[in-house]
């Protein structure tokens, strides 16, 4: 079912466990501590990473990447599609699919975000800033208002949801090869 790597810090009283996905039970009771993995991830298999405090960053992931955090940012490099959801942190995502199924979400509250997709993308695009603008290297068809700050339409086709949110940060849909700006 996969590998689980985790940070088991000491406990008072109740010991913490390390548990595959969301569960086991970490109380960290001020331990002052850094923890910093290293991991290599075979081919085709699919990484997900989750902490609380740091950032997470995945390269030349040669499947699907997923990762979670609070307070870090997210930097995603996947031959196949990615996820990534922080509250205090940008996300920069470079998918080398765009043939997810159900809803693709990239989220911050505290951050930009970064996203490159192959060419020929077919997707139903919402995308939303407070502050911050919204740009796209792919042609889109909108749907209802325009506004600076949230993007309801159509690339290709349609077909796939993704959605890209923000609210203290810019949002940007890049072409793979496409320079930054």
């Amino acid at each position: 079912g996969g590998v689980t790597i985790c940070a088991v810090y000491p406990s008072n009283g109740t010991p913490n466990e390390c548990q595959p996905g969301q569960g086991g039970r970490m109380k960290v009771h001020d331990n002052d501590g850094n923890v910093e993995f290293k991991v290599k991830v075979p081919a085709g298999v699919r990484f997900v990473g989750r902490t609380v405090n740091g950032g997470i960053q995945a390269s030349g992931i040669a499947a699907d990447a997923e990762a979670h955090t609070v307070n870090g940012g997210i930097s995603l490099d996947a031959a196949g599609t990615a996820r990534a959801e922080t509250v205090n942190g940008g996300i920069v995502a470079h998918l080398g699919r765009a043939d997810w199924t159900g809803a693709l979400k990239l989220k911050t509250v505290n951050g930009g975000i970064d996203v490159v997709m192959p060419e020929g993308l077919s997707a139903d695009v919402k995308a939303s800033t407070v502050n911050g603008d919204i740009q796209t290297d792919f042609p889109l068809t909108v749907t209802g208002r325009i506004s600076r700050r949230k993007i309801e339409g159509t690339i290709g086709s349609g077909g796939r949801l993704l959605e890209m949110e923000t609210v203290n940060g810019g949002i940007e849909l890049r072409k793979a090869g496409a320079k930054k700006g």
